[in-house]
């Protein structure tokens, strides 16, 4: 029935209005086309939330825990009912595609937006992608799975061209893709910027055309990450079926010219068109088309803070608990001191495209000041060791003049920073009239000193403090990306001092405010301040005095926007600012110092043998706080395990390459990413994949394993209730040279109460006794002898079984 509606409204469609239905008609949507019943097809960011087609704190959105905490729960249950929650949240904000999940792979720590993707490994990455696809679309929600393919860095990501092998590229980076395809029928697939092999994703018509739809029978749309399409003809003909945003772009009326042209078959732009009109009615938006899913078969109401706060639980890392320093359990005249500036100011999500602006954020500080009568709190030493927004002490308005200096609209700002769409100015202003925006208004310095201002955008800016001009000249972007504006570091202009509680005047007037690139024009900048630095060694020293006189120090670390974003990748892996020197000195004087580490992605740990205890919190959400204060106190057990190897330094990590060579980005390492890199390396990591502990002992008792399954029998052998996670490797006896030591092929989570016992069945991978066969272009059986074992992660085995697989068996 859906095929014939679909073929019903193609047949009505003339060619301007077809290619017009593969072009975004603004940022965010395609066009509706009422004489064939079609309604607008609305996209939004994710993946922690579903920010909608604004920009702005005004409208609100749900913020999950960061794509590497949902992994670290190691549960696709968990996974699904978060795609639910979000499906519930795009519904309510008018969306149906949602632009997550991300699943490209974690190849060096050095990406920029590792925080975004879910693991190293393509196994649990396909797993808890799969779940996420199933829950979202369960919601009657579209999901898109990204970046399509080997998108796995930021540095030079709209030229780059990513060189690897055919096997690598099966075995690791279009592993997760296959399997999402395959189990869970994703409705949009995003091709990615970069090049593989010499090809622009938005136009590899053998990875888009053959493999993706003809080998795994991919039946939704492709569309392309924003900006990524170039070329009309090379697009189309290679798979390319929705070009976003809109409306200048390769698609709409260049691809009806090219038509007519006779560069491209009417045929293919027929095959694209249905793909879209597919996706219409599976998300109602096509009259007499059932959608996927009916209007009275959507799921029940999820409670969004209830589940954000379940994931943060289950996702948190117990690193190292040394003596039993976790959880606390203070005697009610115990103080417990609260040290850094990432305990006050809430860390919860990564920067960029993945941003979304939540209705309330629960801080360390905010839960555990409720949880604990006696919490002292010390700020010890801030993240931020650069520029950050203008913020605390700030009272700023954004004025829009016109090219005669009138004023257009006068807004509020909450922050330094201005982010608007050319269809969303203030005050309905038009983006013709518009010829200057100014952010001005009035700093009241908290501390006296040398104050240093900068600017983030690109443009022409003139910056004037207390009357003093710190900056007056043009800023263009050094590395190309256009998206800079939006995703780069801000640029210190000038230093100024000033006195602690006189208000001064602060503006910056952007002469050339706006913002175009291909289709999107709008305004992005910011203005950017970092308050004297002289003052941090009397905090420090005042938080060392603070924990010399408590029982127990919790010590906050965070890493901030300047290190874990879209738009480039980390220059290191140590903590901003003087977070480490912090933690040394704490723990000098405390030996029950706990350390939270408040991160996407891995950090250098130098004080890690000194602490008693490290919980790795990662990008939390907005109620990580409250989750916290559960798990420090016992409440919830942490229940994550490493998705990804922790490095000791950087120095160690097997692939610490991710700036091109003349254009050229080399995965050398083929199939050698993650623990098959660490087996072989030789230094160990700080900690191995799938490390983590809870709060209480497992005793694996017995398993047995065949090619399609393994049973393991564990028993909780401590005083608390607990969950294990029970994972599954599968070693070759005698692997050859460039095949890995061992791979993740299943796993599963279990609880039990104190001395209860449990069995784990879990079904093996379909691919985990089989290699690809670069010379036969196909997918091949590795018969031998494997030890299948089972593990608390990949560099801790308890049980081990043989099994031996037959060339010529179905195994």
């Amino acid at each position: 029935m859906e095929q014939h509606i679909v073929e019903r409204a193609l047949a009505r469609l003339d060619l301007d209005a077809k290619t017009r239905l593969l072009a975004g008609q603004d940022l965010w949507s395609l066009p509706a086309l009422p004489e064939i019943g079609l309604r607008s097809l609305v996209m939004s960011d994710g993946p922690i939330g579903v920010r909608g087609t604004a920009y702005t704190a005004a409208d609100p959105a749900l913020a999950l825990p960061s794509p590497t905490a949902l992994a670290a729960a190691w549960d696709p249950g968990l996974a699904r009912r978060a795609g639910l929650l979000l499906a519930q949240e795009a519904r309510r904000k008018g969306v149906h595609l949602l632009l997550a999940p991300t699943v490209n792979l974690h190849r060096s720590p050095l990406a920029g937006r590792h925080f975004e993707a879910y693991s190293e490994d393509p196994y649990l990455t396909g797993e808890i992608g799969a779940a996420y696809v199933m829950g979202v679309q369960d919601g009657g929600v579209g999901a898109t799975v990204k970046h399509f393919v080997a998108n796995d860095a930021e540095t030079d990501r709209f030229t780059v061209d990513n060189r690897l092998s055919e096997r690598a590229l099966r075995e690791l980076y279009l592993a997760p893709f296959e399997h999402i395809v395959a189990t869970a029928r994703p409705w949009a697939v995003m091709s990615a910027y970069n090049q593989v092999n010499g090809t622009t994703m938005t136009e590899h018509h053998r990875l888009q055309v053959e493999v993706l739809r003809g080998e795994w029978g991919f039946d939704g749309v492709v569309v392309s990450d924003w900006l990524a399409a170039r070329d009309t003809v090379r697009a189309i003909t290679g798979g390319l079926d929705i070009a976003m945003p809109g409306p200048l772009t390769v698609f709409g009326p260049a691809l009806a010219a090219a038509v007519r042209a006779g560069h491209v078959a009417e045929a293919t732009v027929d095959e694209a068109v249905r793909r879209v009109l597919r996706l219409a009615a599976r998300a109602g938006l096509l009259d007499g088309a059932e959608p996927a899913v009916a209007a009275d078969a959507l799921p029940a109401d999820i409670d969004g803070r209830r589940l954000a706060k379940e994931i943060a639980c289950r996702s948190f890392v117990l690193l190292r608990n040394e003596g039993g320093a976790l959880p606390l359990t203070p005697a009610p005249g115990d103080g417990v001191a609260l040290i850094g500036g990432a305990a006050r100011e809430a860390r919860i999500q990564g920067g960029g495209s993945a941003t979304v602006f939540p209705g309330r954020v629960v801080s360390p500080l905010d839960a555990l000041g409720a949880a604990l009568p006696r919490l002292v709190y010390s700020a010890g030493a801030d993240p931020h060791d650069g520029l950050t927004l203008a913020g605390q002490g700030f009272e700023l308005r954004g004025v829009l003049r016109d090219a005669h200096g009138a004023v257009l609209a006068d807004q509020a700002l909450g922050d330094g920073r201005i982010r608007w769409m050319a269809s969303s100015l203030p005050g309905g202003v038009g983006f013709q009239a518009l010829d200057s925006v100014e952010i001005t208004g009035v700093y009241t310095p908290e501390e006296s000193g040398t104050h240093h201002f900068g600017t983030k955008g690109i443009g022409a800016f003139r910056l004037v403090v207390d009357g003093t001009v710190l900056f007056d000249g043009v800023h263009r972007p050094e590395n190309g990306d256009p998206l800079e504006a939006l995703t780069g570091r801000p640029v210190e202009r000038g230093s100024i001092s000033l006195e602690k509680g006189r208000p001064v005047t602060v503006s910056l007037l952007a002469a050339e405010p706006k913002m175009s690139y291909g289709p999107v024009e709008g305004v992005a900048f910011a203005l950017a301040h970092r308050p004297p630095g002289g003052h941090g060694e009397a905090l420090i020293e005042e938080a060392v005095a603070a924990a010399r006189t408590a029982d127990a120090a919790i010590v906050v670390v965070a890493t901030t926007e300047a290190e874990e974003s879209e738009g480039f990748d980390r220059a290191g892996l140590r903590l901003p600012g003087r977070q480490d020197e912090l933690v040394h000195r704490v723990a000098a004087v405390n030996p029950r110092t706990i350390v939270v580490v408040n991160s996407g992605a891995p950090v250098e740990m130098p004080w890690r043998d000194e602490v008693a205890a490290i919980l790795l919190s990662w990008f939390p959400g907005q109620e990580g706080g409250d989750a916290l204060a559960d798990v420090l106190l016992g409440v919830q057990e942490p229940g994550g395990r490493l998705p990804t190897t922790w490095p000791a330094a950087l120095a160690d990590a097997p692939v610490s390459t991710v700036t091109p060579e003349g254009g050229i980005l080399r995965y050398d390492e083929e199939l050698f990413i993650g623990y098959p890199a660490w087996d072989r390396h030789p230094v160990a990591p700080a900690y191995p994949f799938g490390h983590g502990l809870g709060y209480t002992t497992w005793e694996y008792e017995d398993m047995d394993a065949t090619a399609e399954r393994v049973r393991v029998r564990l028993r909780n052998a401590g005083s608390r209730p607990g969950r294990e996670t029970v994972q599954i490797y599968a070693a070759p006896v005698g692997a050859a040279e460039d095949r890995p030591a061992r791979r993740l092929v299943g796993f599963a989570t279990v609880t039990a109460d104190p001395g209860e016992g449990v069995e784990a069945e879990i079904a093996l991978a379909p691919r985990a006794f089989q290699v690809w066969d670069a010379e036969e272009n196909r997918w091949s059986k590795a018969a031998g002898p494997y030890l299948v074992h089972a593990s608390r992660s990949a560099a801790h085995d308890l049980l081990a079984a043989s099994v031996l697989i037959d060339p010529e068996s179905g195994a």
